[in-house]
């Protein structure tokens, strides 16, 4: 009897990415592909249905955009039993990569990463919020 073998893939953690700049989802996919499987949505209302299904280990999500905010996004999430432990991130252009910690819980708690960090940085915020090791 022969079995499927598992999707490599799909044993990648998952990064859900919000941003209303679907490029943004791709470069960051393309940068964080070989670690993570990243997955993107341009239209931050379909974030939270998004996450019940994907149900990914981190969240990052644009804090600028149009028809819903971050912290609008961060909210409706964190009132969804599904959805409220997946641990997010606000991902900005708003501010350099050295002035990404400035916005550390600003906005409920959430750390905040900017969106010209290095893949390391963006590497390392992901390990945090997963919190594994990364060596």
């Amino acid at each position: 009897m022969l079995r499927d073998l598992p999707d490599p893939e799909r044993a990648k953690p998952c990064v859900l990415v919000i941003d209303d700049d679907e490029a943004v989802a791709w470069a960051i996919a393309g940068r964080l592909g070989r670690d993570f499987r990243v997955v993107g949505v341009s239209d931050p209302s379909q974030a939270v249905t998004l996450a019940r299904e994907l149900r990914p280990g981190v969240i990052l999500c644009d804090i600028s955009m149009p028809r819903m905010t971050g912290d609008e996004v961060a909210f409706a999430l964190s009132q969804d039993i599904a959805t409220a432990q997946i641990p997010f991130v606000y991902l900005t252009a708003l501010v350099s990569p050295e002035e990404g910690m400035e916005l550390d819980a600003v906005f409920g708690d959430h750390p905040a990463v900017s969106k010209s960090a290095t893949t390391e940085e963006l590497r390392e915020v992901i390990a945090w919020a997963l919190g594994i090791d990364d060596d």
